[in-house]
């Protein structure tokens, strides 16, 4: 009697969990009908074709700013300072007075070589009315010909000596902070302050051996720079390098750009695009349109099948520049044909289509991200 009952639960549990199977199974047959009867369905997209427009090709690189004349101005002989006659950030023209070194003895020193010239001076004028009377020998005028010489060389020696107590501006240009104290002592070659010409400034930046033949002198430059990314510099190529670098292959080039603003410094990390005097046609379709993957770039075609409906077509291509939201496109895809414009994420390869308005707002991912390989 047990075993029967036994048998009876046993009969009935496996009647549960076999009915709980088949059930399981047969929502998800009606499930995966539903999704293939949904997918059926033609998926709504914004489609654009893609263009011919003329392009001036660019070299992209990136540089330094450098000033075209720039330098840590340093005192020549050592002294304490008598006057600072400047405030850090101040323009000075060339020649202006930056500082005065204590001079005192130097300037006696001067007055005393000065009056040794006058004495030899007039030694040498009184032997010069003697000579034609032969009251003297020509030994005798030569020696005080030549000490007159030597004493006005000392008189220039100590003027010399006298105007490096005096720290000038070597060329015009902006200051930057002040390194030096009234009254302080400093010795030779100590930095006063940092100046440089700030308009116009350089950009130097290199180039890979391939594009050497592709960049002269007077070619355009344009270039940006972080700390106002919102505007550009323009300017020209004005010298480029003898020599390409061994260990990379690289040339370097220099520009010449416009800083009447004087918001280019010295020292900046700068994004430099070269243009070529000659237009040239791309093909361009909108970034949106471009799925960028590891396994390579690729864009949905839209084209008609046999049945006369618009199915995409997954196409690899070659992307070159970005401009203005726009791609070229060097290789897989032809003017005038229609892409998909946005929301590549949600689509596959030979699936139907309803091309809509661009402005009709359907529904879809804009962001191309990578995706795995189909």
């Amino acid at each position: 009697m047990r075993t029967a009952f036994r048998f009876v639960i046993v009969i009935i549990l496996l009647g549960v969990v076999l009915g709980g199977i088949f059930g399981y199974k047969y929502y998800q047959s009606g499930q995966m009908q539903e999704q293939m009867s949904q997918s059926q369905a033609p998926t709504k997209i914004s489609a654009v074709k893609s263009q011919t427009e003329n392009w001036t090709p660019l070299i992209k690189a990136v540089g330094s700013i450098e000033a075209i004349n720039g330098i840590e101005v340093a005192n020549e002989v050592p002294g304490v300072v008598e006057t600072i006659n400047f405030e850090s950030g101040d323009t000075a023209a060339k020649g202006d007075v930056l500082i005065r070194l204590n001079a005192a003895i130097d300037e006696a020193a001067l007055r005393t070589r000065r009056a040794e010239a006058q004495l030899a001076e007039q030694e040498y004028e009184r032997l010069s009315d003697l000579l034609p009377k032969r009251a003297i020998s020509q030994s005798q005028f030569d020696e005080a010909k030549a000490n007159f010489d030597a004493a006005r060389a000392r008189v220039n020696e100590a003027e010399a000596q006298l105007s490096k107590k005096v720290i000038r501006a070597p060329f015009d240009g902006k200051l930057g902070l002040r390194m030096v104290d009234q009254g302080e002592y400093i010795a030779t070659g100590r930095s006063i302050v940092e100046i440089n010409m700030l308009n116009p400034i350089y950009a130097d930046f290199t180039l890979s051996e391939k594009d050497l033949p592709l960049i002269s002198n007077g070619y355009e430059v344009v270039a940006t720079v972080a700390a106002v990314p919102d505007q550009i510099f323009k300017g020209r190529v004005s010298a480029i390098n003898t020599s390409v670098n061994p260990q990379t292959r690289t040339v370097r080039v220099r520009a010449t750009l416009d800083n009447a603003d004087e918001l280019l410094r010295p020292g900046m990390f700068a994004t430099i695009n070269t243009r070529q005097p000659e237009d040239r046609q791309v093909i361009t379709v909108p970034r949106t349109a471009i799925s960028y993957n590891t396994y390579g770039d690729y864009v949905y075609v839209v084209t008609e099948n046999d049945d006369g409906q618009l199915v995409v077509d997954r196409r690899t291509v070659e992307s070159g520049d970005v401009r203005d939201g726009q791609v070229a496109v060097t290789r897989g895809l032809e003017a005038g044909e229609q892409v998909v414009a946005k929301g590549l994420l949600r689509l596959r390869a030979g699936q139907t289509v309803t091309v809509m308005d661009e402005d009709s707002g359907a529904d879809g991912d804009d962001s191309n991200s990578a995706e795995a390989s189909e």
